[in-house]
């Protein structure tokens, strides 16, 4: 087992006593998704069984409610997710060469998280922040004014980009 599989390996136990709390709920589906993911960074497809069963429903049942919520997910995600804003202020003040940039220093493509469960890539519509674009948001934390050299300082890289 490598690392990446022995640090997303669920941990059943505690999915049980999430579950445990929340057995007298009217309806605690949704609540215990939530508990789930917030504690491991998803819901791992192990778990689906105990939730259904636990809750008198069919494991379909609540794997149609985890796939009808985007914010719910059943792969393991990174610490800190990068989203870069894919929308038009964005996109005209060069957005697509920052996203290239991102791709190419962690090594992923859109939706893919790193090997060391670091980083998780998302493009989003709009950031919402026009006036610094073009921009991303690492762990909840808005960068603007972005270019190659930018990027290279938030990641850590103090040398310049030529790009």
């Amino acid at each position: 087992m490598d690392e990446r599989e022995e640090r997303a390996k669920p941990d059943l136990a505690r999915i049980g006593q999430i579950i445990a709390q929340h057995r007298d709920q009217r309806w605690p589906l949704i609540p215990v998704l939530q508990e789930i993911q917030e504690e491991l960074g998803y819901i791992p497809p192990e778990a689906i069984k105990p939730i259904a069963g636990a809750f008198d429903l069919f494991p379909s049942q609540v794997q149609g409610v985890i796939t009808f919520y985007e914010q719910l997910y059943t792969v393991p995600r990174g610490k800190r997710i990068v989203r870069v804003c894919r929308g038009t202020a964005c996109h005209v003040r060069g957005g697509k060469t920052i996203l290239k940039l991102v791709k190419r220093r962690l090594d992923i493509e859109e939706g893919q998280t790193t090997p060391d469960l670091e980083y998780t890539l998302e493009t989003v519509a709009c950031i919402g922040v026009c006036a610094l674009a073009p921009n991303m948001v690492i762990g909840g934390q808005t960068h603007g004014h972005l270019n190659p050299k930018r990027v290279a300082q938030v990641f850590g890289d103090r040398s310049s980009s030529k790009e």
